[in-house]
C-alpha cells in the first residue's frame, strides 16, 4: 500500500499542532496547579484547555473530511486547505491563549477550512 505522501505531512501536522495543545494544557496545570482530574480553575488555565478540547473536536471532523477530499478531489487544494486549517487552528490557540476574545478569526478560518473539504469531499465523491 502507497500512503499519498503530502496529505500524510498534513495529517502529521494537525497531529503535532494537537500534541502541542496537550502539552500546553499539561504546563498550565503545572503553571496554575490545577491537579487532574479537575477541568476548571482560573481563566488562563481554562482558555489552553479549551484550545486543546476544541481542537480534538474539530480534528475528529477535519481529518475524515480532509482525506476523503485529499483521496477523491484535488489533492494538492485539498492539502493546501488542510495547511490552512493547521495553521488556522495555531492561530486560534495562540489568540485563545491570550484572551477569549482574540480566538475568532482562527476558529472562522478553521471552520471555513473544513467546510471547503466537505464539499470538496462530497462532489470528489459524487463525481467518482
Amino acid at each position: 500500500m502507497t500512503i499519498p505522501v503530502l496529505p500524510a505531512v498534513v495529517t502529521l501536522a494537525a497531529a503535532i499542532v494537537y500534541q502541542g495543545t496537550m502539552f500546553a494544557v499539561a504546563f498550565a496545570r503545572s503553571q496554575h496547579k490545577v491537579k487532574a482530574p479537575a477541568t476548571s480553575g482560573p481563566e488562563e488555565f481554562e482558555r489552553v484547555l479549551r484550545v486543546q478540547q476544541n481542537t480534538l473536536e474539530q480534528m475528529m471532523f477535519f481529518l475524515p473530511v480532509f482525506w476523503l477530499a485529499a483521496l477523491s478531489s484535488n489533492t494538492s487544494v485539498a492539502c493546501l486547505i488542510g495547511f490552512i486549517w493547521v495553521g488556522a487552528r495555531i492561530a486560534y490557540g495562540i489568540g485563545y491563549w491570550k484572551a477569549a476574545k482574540l480566538r475568532g478569526p482562527g476558529f472562522a478560518i478553521s471552520l471555513l477550512a473544513s467546510a471547503v473539504l466537505l464539499v470538496m469531499a462530497i462532489v470528489g465523491l459524487f463525481n467518482s
